[in-house]
Order: C-alpha cells, then structure tokens, then sequence
C-alpha cells in the first residue's frame, strides 16, 4: 500500500463499508507491523480547516495514521471544499484518510480531488439476495434455516448486512450445536430470540409509531441516537416500514390479507402482522403516503442540517408523524 492514500465510501450499506475498512486496517496493521493510530471527525461538528490542519500535521507517537470523516456530505462550504481538495491533492505521506458517508455522493470538489479508484459505494443487497446471504451465513456456521426463519430474520432485523450479521450471529449462540450435527432453527425460535436479545432498532421504533405511543418513540429514538445509529438509517428503515404498510392497508382494503398474501409482501411473523395491523388502525390507507413522504422530507432535512440540530429535527419528524393518526 502506498503512502497518503485517502479514499471515499458511500452509500447505505454499512456492513460492506465496515469489511472495507477493516481490510485496510489489516493492511496498515500489517504494513508498519503496529496498528496504526486512528482519529475520527464528524463534519459539522468539527471545522473543516481544524481537520485539514490536523491531517497534516504528522503524528508523533505513530507511523501510520488512519483518519475518519464522517457525514462527509456536509461539508458543502466553499473554504471547506477547497481546503480538503488542496489537502487530498498532496496528503500526508503518514495518514490513510476515509471520507464516509450514507450518501450516494459528496461535493465534487471533493470528490474531484481524489484518485480516480478512490470512490466506492456500498449499496445494500437487492431484496432477492438478501435471503441466500442469510442462508449462506448459517451455513459457514454449521446452522441450517428453512423459508420461514429466513424471511423472519429478514422482517425483524435492520436493511444492511452489518445488522444481519450481528442478529444472525446471536442468533446461533442462543440456538447452540447439537451433538455436533447442523443445527435447524426455526422461525419460532428466531422471533423468541429476537424479542429477547435484541436491542432497539428502526424496527421496534416502527412498532411505537404504529401504535401511536409518542413518548415510547422518542424513547427509542434517543436509545439509537445514543448507541451511535445514524439519523439516515433511522429514517431508511421506518420509511421501508411505512411502504410496506402502505402494501398491507391495499391488500386489506381488498380484504385480500391472507397468510399467503402477506408473505408475498414480506411480512412473515406473528408480531410484523400485529404491528401493521395496529398501524393501520393508528393511521389508515389515506395517511400511507403522507407518511412516505414525510420520511423522504426529513431524511433531506437531516442530511443538510447537520449534527447540532439532528435531534430536534428528529423529534419534530416523530411529533409530525403521531399527527398523521387518524386514531
């Protein structure tokens, strides 16, 4: 690996991006035969010229340094742009810096600056990947999951792989070997696993909202902001949450809302049938889309606001919502 390398991950897929940056780690690890000394950043929170400042200044206790922006996406003012773009142009010869963002994309003088095979995005497995990446994550394992548990995993857990692999991987751990034989779990003992042993997620945040209990929403809410979960993933999964629900109040409007329908849609368990169905007492067909679009004005918003104001933005995002019930 060469000196002053900077490179810039994107998208929504944490799992992969995790993996990546891992992998670089191990190389720098590797490389000086020490890891290297890591710092992190968060634009908006930090000024881009005390970033810059310190990425060139060299470190005194390290060879190597690996060095995090995060919310790249907000660094959009022009002393910002230009001040990292001259730095990306000539970096320290010590320090690997990652730009991270949810985004698709950051400002181009940025991204402009940076080698051409510097950019990767990271985009979360299409819908019909998912259920092989489950199946096949057991499997190195010496688990075995049928249909049913695998759209169960797939209902309760977060849309990224680094959540799957998280879940999945408690998941073994309650379920054990037997004899050491493959183990079958089943969609029964998954959803027990899960209501038991997991932690808050876009998920249970959904369920709070579809029951119309504001103050347990922003409970929630706080516990993920808190364990570090970004306000983008949080929007992304209950904006996920309120499409299907708009699919379930269709397919009950037509009075079509059958075990086999629903599975059809991806809703599989017991509690993901309870939830919507209390979601559309709480708000209704006529408010599906509202919500839809609720969630798209606020992951906007949260995206161009920046850290000091996410909070407020977020629970302004969940007071709007609660006003959309009908019930």
């Amino acid at each position: 690996m060469a000196n002053g390398e900077s490179f810039l991950f994107l998208g929504p897929e944490l799992g992969e991006k995790q993996d990546a940056i891992e992998r670089l780690r191990g190389e720098l690890t590797k490389k000086y035969g020490v890891p290297p000394e890591e710092t992190s950043f968060y634009a908006g929170d930090t000024p881009a010229a005390n970033i810059t400042s310190f990425l060139l200044n060299g470190s005194l206790f390290s060879e190597a340094r690996l060095v995090f922006v995060k919310n790249a996406e907000l660094l959009k003012k022009k002393d910002e742009t230009a001040s990292l773009a001259s730095y990306l142009k000539n970096p320290a010869c010590d320090t690997t810096l990652i730009l991270i963002s949810d985004a698709a994309g950051i400002d181009r003088t940025i991204e402009g600056a940076l080698p051409k095979d510097a950019k990767h995005i990271f985009w979360e497995l299409y819908e019909s990947k998912k259920p092989e990446w489950v199946r096949l994550y057991f499997h190195r394992e010496g688990f075995s999951v049928d249909e049913d548990a695998v759209n169960t995993i797939l209902e309760l857990v977060e849309n990224n792989t680094d959540a799957l692999r998280r879940e999945c991987s408690r998941l073994m751990l309650f379920a054990g070997k037997e004899n050491g034989t493959k183990r079958v779990i089943s969609a029964a003992e998954i959803e027990k696993s899960l209501s038991h042993t997991r932690s808050e997620s876009a998920f249970t945040l959904f369920s709070a909202i579809a029951a119309g209990n504001l103050s347990k929403s922003i409970e929630i809410m706080n516990t993920l902001l808190a364990a570090q979960e970004t306000p983008v993933a949080i929007i992304s999964g209950i904006s996920w949450c309120f499409k299907r629900f708009r699919d379930y109040c269709e397919l009950a409007a037509r009075g079509a809302a059958s075990d086999f329908e629903l599975k059809k849609i991806g809703i599989t368990t017991a509690k993901g049938r309870r939830d919507y169905a209390c979601a559309e007492k709480t708000f209704g067909l006529a408010a599906a889309d509202k919500c839809i679009a609720l969630c798209a004005e606020y992951d906007l918003a949260v995206r161009s606001g920046g850290a000091p104001i996410e909070n407020i933005l977020l629970n302004l995002y969940l007071y709007k919502l609660w006003s959309l019930r009908v019930n």
